[in-house]
């Protein structure tokens, strides 16, 4: 079983496509209901049965408890897309969207994996957490946004040194421009024209994830050319 967070639109929605193409058993969850729903029609009927949608929203511990209680055995992966963007000179941003991309972004990181580690700490389950090259480097105009993208890093690689004897592995996602819906609600005016589709994102990020008995990829760049 594979769980895809931030599944009703880009990167999460690009992946659902690819893997439920393979016949693997997906758990895809998003805060719509009815976006969900727009991504499970535009699957092949035998496709649709390998998927379960459930929409929830990663910002409540108790809806993400409720999620994974759906699963009668661990995952073997879960990957975590779910997040939004606010960006524009700090003076100019709004008080109340700064929170909201702080639980967006952050809140929803913390619980999830607070909830997977309680759970499957001992259990052979890859954790993919897809961020934002905002992670690695400082932007002008998106200091919110980079701020929380490296609050989610520091998360995960201190996360990493509880887990150093845990079957479990954390693996990190640095995706470049990605030409989604993402950019409408963000307050940023961009051409996307030259930046990567989700469904180029997505094959990338499927590649780099295939692991061996005795290695895997901790940490993915995805760069825009």
């Amino acid at each position: 079983m594979i769980v895809i967070t931030g599944a009703s639109s880009g990167l999460g929605a690009a992946l659902t496509h690819l893997y439920a193409a393979e016949k693997h058993s997906l758990l895809i969850t998003g805060r719509s209901q009815q976006k969900l729903a727009n991504v499970m029609a535009d699957l092949a009927p035998l496709e649709q049965a390998n998927v379960t949608a459930h929409a929830a929203d990663l910002c409540v511990a108790q809806d993400v408890s409720d999620l994974f209680s759906r699963l009668s055995t661990p995952p073997s992966r879960v990957i975590h897309c779910a997040g939004s963007g606010y960006f524009g000179p700090i003076e100019q941003q709004s008080p109340h969207a700064i929170n909201q991309l702080i639980n967006n972004n952050l809140t929803s990181s913390i619980l999830l994996l607070r909830e997977l580690v309680s759970r499957y700490r001992h259990h052979k389950v890859t954790v993919v957490v897809v961020m934002s090259t905002a992670a690695q480097a400082g932007k002008a105009n998106e200091s919110t946004y980079c701020a929380v993208k490296w609050a989610v890093k520091g998360l995960l690689e201190s996360l990493r040194l509880e887990l150093k004897d845990s079957p479990m592995k954390l693996v990190a996602v640095y995706p470049g421009g990605m030409a989604t819906d993402f950019w409408q609600t963000s307050g940023k005016d961009i051409d996307t024209s030259s930046f990567m589709t989700a469904a180029e994102a997505a094959t990338m990020l499927k590649q780099a994830l295939i692991a061996t008995e005795h290695g895997y990829v901790s940490d993915i760049t995805l760069n825009r050319s």
